[in-house]
């Protein structure tokens, strides 16, 4: 599998990391988290391989997110009301995501994405 890099090309953070990924010359396929949404089966894939919490994908700093709630709602929801209310709205999902055969990054932190270059 080719690097996914999903993003949206809007977010500052998203512009960021990509800026780190052409400076350190790591290919990616690059995909807006708006126009292609990942499905409930790729994010479910994802976060397995993460093995983080599915609620630690929701992008919590967003307007969507305060809106609707969801700091409540996803107390009772169970991990595949989740998948679906993630792949649901790309704005809910954290972002930039970088997606390899062996890492799963959500977020721009420098230090954690220097993981990428061992690849």
């Amino acid at each position: 599998m080719k690097n996914l890099f999903i993003e949206y090309p809007k977010c500052s953070t998203c512009q960021k990391a990509k800026k780190w990924l052409d400076a350190n010359k790591i290919e990616y396929i690059d995909r807006d988290i708006i126009k292609d949404t990942p499905t409930k089966e790729e994010l479910k894939e994802w976060i397995t391989k993460s093995g983080l919490d599915a609620k630690k994908f929701f992008n919590t700093s967003g307007m969507k997110y305060r809106e609707l709630n969801i700091k409540e709602k996803v107390k009772d929801m169970s991990e595949e009301e989740i998948y679906e209310l993630l792949a649901s709205d790309g704005m809910l999902i954290k972002r930039p995501l970088f997606i390899s055969d062996n890492i799963i990054l959500k977020g721009f932190k420098e230090n954690e994405w220097e993981k990428i270059k061992g690849e």
